[in-house]
């Protein structure tokens, strides 16, 4: 079969105006509490795109792990490709694609780093090898698999059961200023919704064209 024959029918669910929630932070709170009881796999994996100085976009996938009304919040290594490009320019997008409820979500904004205890809080609430890992992996750059784990077996020794938590290493926090709800519908007459601040502490939501 041809790539250009590849072709799915979106057919399980609507999203409209009347009864999308009025927050966008609601409306993805449900939408994440039905991939999980549907068991989506990985729900919580996420695209996230960085442009860099040069404007050079990137993306990769990572997982979200928090969500309120603040924003979204992801952890990694500060010097990896996409906490320099958040360091040159702070602003990113994100892309929930839940595949067997043919739902995607997009979310623009601006970010920012959460505070020293949040990324102490859920440093130490990870399992000792991915600890350990946040010392051993200079994230982003190159790297012989000998020297990887030599740097893992270092780490082990210096910092044994309770490595504190690198200073190189923390969490950022998304705060949205857009987000689409995608839903797929048949005939590629896909709903989508768009949440933009209304000036006024709430949410304007208008229909976009599939």
């Amino acid at each position: 079969m041809s790539v250009s024959d590849l072709r799915q029918s979106y057919e399980k669910n609507t999203l409209l105006e009347d009864t999308a929630a009025a927050s966008p932070f609601e409306q993805f709170s449900l939408w994440f509490d039905q991939a999980l009881a549907a068991q989506v796999p990985e729900p919580n994996a996420m695209t996230l795109a960085t442009v860099n100085a040069d404007g050079q976009p990137g993306a990769r996938i990572v997982l979200i792990k928090g969500y309120d009304e603040r924003g979204f919040v992801f952890y990694t290594n500060y010097e990896s490709r996409k906490g320099l490009d958040l360091q040159a320019n702070p602003r990113a997008a994100l892309l929930f694609f839940w595949q067997p409820l043919e739902r995607q979500v997009r979310i623009e904004g601006r970010v920012e780093h959460v505070t020293a205890e949040e990324s102490d809080t859920y440093y130490h609430s990870r399992p000792l090898g991915s600890r350990i890992g946040a010392w051993a992996s200079h994230q982003s750059q190159p790297v012989t698999r000998a020297e990887l784990e030599a740097r893992e077996q270092e780490a082990r020794a210096r910092y044994g059961e309770q490595p504190p938590r690198p200073p190189h290493w923390g969490g950022y926090r998304v705060v949205p200023t857009l987000f689409e709800f995608w839903q797929g519908r048949p005939s590629r007459l896909h709903d989508r919704l768009r949440y933009q601040p209304d000036g006024r502490g709430g949410w304007a939501i208008d229909r976009l064209s599939p």
